[in-house]
Formats: C-alpha cells, structure tokens, sequence
C-alpha cells in the first residue's frame, strides 16, 4: 500500500462524492486517472483492505429498528450459526468474541417482530437457545475516521 492507496482510503470513509461520477471526482482531486482509482480500490477489496464500500443509513429515520444480539454458541457450532445468521440481508456485523457469549451480530429489520422472528428461527435451526437480544435504549453516534 503506498500514499496514494492510503489517500484514496482517507478520502472514501467519509463524505462520499455524490455525484454521478464519483470516481472521477475522486481521481481529479488526487491527480490521477479514474482508472487508476477503480484498479486500487479493487486491489485494496482483493487484498481485503477494503471489505465494502456502501452508505450507512440510520435504521429509525428510515423507519426500521436496529439491535444488537449475543450469543452463546458451542465451538463445533460457530461456522454452521454464522452461516445462518449471515444469511439474513439485515445483519450489518457478525463477529465472534473471546467471552461466554462469543457471538454477537447486529441486525437491521423492519420491526422488533421481525427480529424476534428471525432470533426464533435461528434457535430452531442451530439449536442455540442463548442469544441475547439488546436493543439500544439511547444511541451515542460517533465518526469513525481512521487516518490511514
């Protein structure tokens, strides 16, 4: 990774041109070619740098409610549980954790019954009774920028 990769990383975490060629905004402001842009950016995703590249929305203005969820899971069931849980399009994260509830995903539906709904289908399918289901109470919204 060189500084041009770092500054093309800098600049796509926040603030995201909206324009029809964002790219090419992009590119003029680094003094390359939007080429150039397109083929490092997809280098930085092969050589997973980059995981995605997409918007983040805030579920409640959009009129879905979010949670976070933990569970418990035995070690032999980690890779089958997370499959299904990655197969929801409303899970944002999925991670596991060095602690007694080692899972924990963090969900957008449309509505906390459509969670419930899910988190039930999960326990009939994996077996896995102990999630956890955390609803914010009061969120503290930060800026994650990291200065590559």
């Amino acid at each position: 990774m060189d500084d041009i990769d770092r500054a093309i990383i800098n600049r796509i975490q926040s603030n995201f041109p909206i324009t029809s060629k964002p790219y090419h905004t992009i590119a003029q402001e680094l003094n390359i070619s939007e080429k150039d842009v397109l083929n490092r950016i997809q280098n930085l995703k092969d050589n997973q740098i980059i995981r995605r590249i997409g918007a983040n929305f805030v579920p409640e203005k959009m009129g879905y409610v979010s949670t976070l969820c933990a569970a418990h899971v035995p070690d032999h069931l980690l890779d089958s549980f997370a499959d299904i849980v990655n197969q929801n399009k409303g899970v944002t994260h999925n991670y596991i954790r060095d602690n007694y509830y080692n899972v924990w995903f963090t969900i957008i539906a449309p509505s906390m019954d459509h969670i419930e709904t899910f988190l039930h289908t999960i326990t009939e399918q994996t077996s896995v009774h102990q999630i956890l289901n955390l609803p914010a109470t009061h969120v503290f919204k930060i800026k994650a920028q990291f200065n590559v």
